[in-house]
């Protein structure tokens, strides 16, 4: 996995995008903080955005911010800690790292809004959370479009599907923060795929 990141790193990516599943708040079972540490380890340097698909991400702060996360981006579909969304926020932000919120694709823009200006990233599943290779769903991208008329400054995210044939939908939409997996590591040439979605965010943003 280092030596994936390095070359991920070197062909030109800003973040390295880590999910982090516990397999309650989706099926599948990834990683967690002790492998993001061994990455911090030996890319000292890197964005380490990481993706909480976990039930409780309260519980999940200070491990994260212990293994060294830059991100720590969590589900609004997930259990919040008293206090609500604003606590967790608070927490992750006292941690040090800067905060994000997940909306799955049947998730309301609403639902984010009354304390979206305290985030510095908002992501918009593009797939359904937990499995790598679906197919990008086009029908969530009058939420990013409505989230960038709102926000303009904020970074909009989208995850999955995305790939240099659909990232311009995503980009003409708003988004400004394009992850992808089975796109860049599916392909022959890695390279020329961070490139594709690179410059489809400049040609549109």
């Amino acid at each position: 996995m280092a030596a994936d990141a390095e070359q991920m790193l070197s062909y030109g990516a800003d973040w390295l995008h880590m999910d982090i599943m516990d397999g309650h708040f989706v099926p599948n079972i990834s990683f967690g903080p002790p492998v993001i540490s061994c990455l911090r380890k030996n890319n000292k340097d890197a964005f380490l955005d990481c993706h909480l698909m976990v039930s409780e991400p309260m519980k999940w702060v200070e491990p994260m911010r212990k293994a060294g996360a830059s991100l720590f981006t969590f589900h609004i579909e997930s259990i919040m800690p008293e206090g609500g969304p604003q606590e967790l926020i608070k927490e992750i932000k006292n941690a040090g790292m800067k905060v994000g919120v997940s909306i799955k694709p049947g998730t309301p823009v609403d639902s984010i809004l009354q304390f979206a200006d305290q985030l510095d990233l908002i992501l918009v599943m593009t797939v359904e959370p937990g499995f790598s290779g679906q197919k990008f769903m086009e029908d969530v991208m009058p939420k990013v479009k409505s989230l960038r008329e709102k926000y303009p400054s904020m970074d909009i995210q989208v995850d999955g599907g995305l790939s240099p044939k659909t990232v311009d939908t995503a980009t003409k939409a708003g988004a400004n923060v394009i992850v992808a997996a089975s796109a860049i590591f599916g392909s022959d040439d890695r390279l020329e795929v961070i490139k594709a979605l690179r410059n489809s965010i400049e040609k549109n943003i």
